[in-house]
């Protein structure tokens, strides 16, 4: 876990360096001196030597506006802003509850519905219900994210506002303090989105897992038993074929939420995915690496969690 998250430091510290190969130009007003350029870039240390940079970026960098930088300082540091004039951690935590949002609503439903689906398609392979969830299945993993995001916005929201329908709003973000029902209405299309970019996927596993264990020796004798279909399969079938699911769930959820660039940008919710795209067009070195080092962080954390439970789970 330790050298992933050094790795994508390193790898992302080093692209920002070949992106934004003069970022005090870009922080600069448009019609800047070359000596207000430089000022900047010395009150920034960015003239510096790139290997002293990723030492106080890592370490411990000098204080800005009383600010300690330096990843391994207690609580760590993710930088400070060039273009908000703020630490990067302050900046995250405000966006973060939105992503979070966004990516724990969207996992409960798709979730929810990719076992419902993939057990039932599970019970009579290459029956009615397989074969058109299949179809579905298929139809929504070819269809990109943004592509069904423009679509739902269009008909749910257009088409239904032009007709006097005014279910759902363009996008933004309530949030669940100020009203919960405001909350759930401005993330409806945005979970919508993500759901079917997902359930194809999600339920597709969940059939091919119920599969293989459906005819194991317990399965056969829970319906010697006379356990009812929906409990052999419900109750047994899916909790031994869980593993493959949660592990999939967690890598799905942490990539979500270490930055749902394109449903954010689309729905103009204001998360953790729009703040690292608006860094990386202003070119906010710290901001991007900050984003990018958290999603990095979600995704071990929760793979590392899901690779405990699963052992736990198997008995080793």
């Amino acid at each position: 876990m330790v050298l992933t998250v050094f790795t994508v430091v390193l790898v992302t510290f080093g692209l920002t360096k070949i992106a934004y190969q003069n970022p005090a130009r870009m922080l600069a007003p448009e019609n800047a001196s070359q000596q207000t350029v430089d000022a900047i870039a010395n009150s920034l240390r960015l003239n510096a030597p790139w290997y002293l940079q990723l030492w106080h970026y890592v370490v411990r960098g000098p204080e800005i506006k009383g600010t300690p930088t330096g990843l391994l300082n207690w609580p760590p540091s993710l930088g400070y802003s060039y273009r908000e004039q703020r630490p990067v951690t302050e900046l995250i935590l405000e966006k973060i509850p939105a992503t979070l949002s966004l990516a724990v609503g969207a996992l409960v439903v798709w979730i929810a519905l990719s076992v419902i689906f993939g057990v039932y398609a599970a019970r009579k392979p290459g029956g009615v219900f397989d074969g058109i969830s299949s179809a579905i299945s298929y139809v929504f993993l070819s269809i990109p994210t943004f592509v069904t995001g423009v679509i739902l916005l269009f008909v749910l929201y257009y088409q239904l506002s032009m007709a006097g329908v005014k279910w759902f709003p363009s996008g933004g973000y309530v949030a669940l303090s100020a009203s919960p029902s405001e909350w759930a209405r401005h993330l409806l299309l945005p979970w919508l989105t993500l759901v079917l970019a997902e359930l194809g996927l999600f339920q597709r596993v969940v059939r091919a897992a119920v599969l293989e264990v459906s005819n194991k020796d317990f399965i056969r004798t829970a319906r010697a038993k006379g356990v009812s279909p929906n409990g052999v399969y419900f109750n047994h079938a899916l909790s031994a074929a869980l593993n493959p699911i949660l592990t999939l769930g967690a890598i799905e959820f942490a990539t979500i939420l270490g930055g749902a660039i394109i449903t954010e940008q689309i729905f103009g919710i204001d998360g953790v995915g729009r703040l690292a795209v608006n860094a990386a067009n202003n070119g906010d070195a710290p901001v991007v690496i900050g984003c990018t080092l958290l999603g990095a962080v979600i995704f071990v954390v929760s793979t590392f969690a899901i690779d405990v439970i699963t052992a736990a789970r198997s008995g080793k």
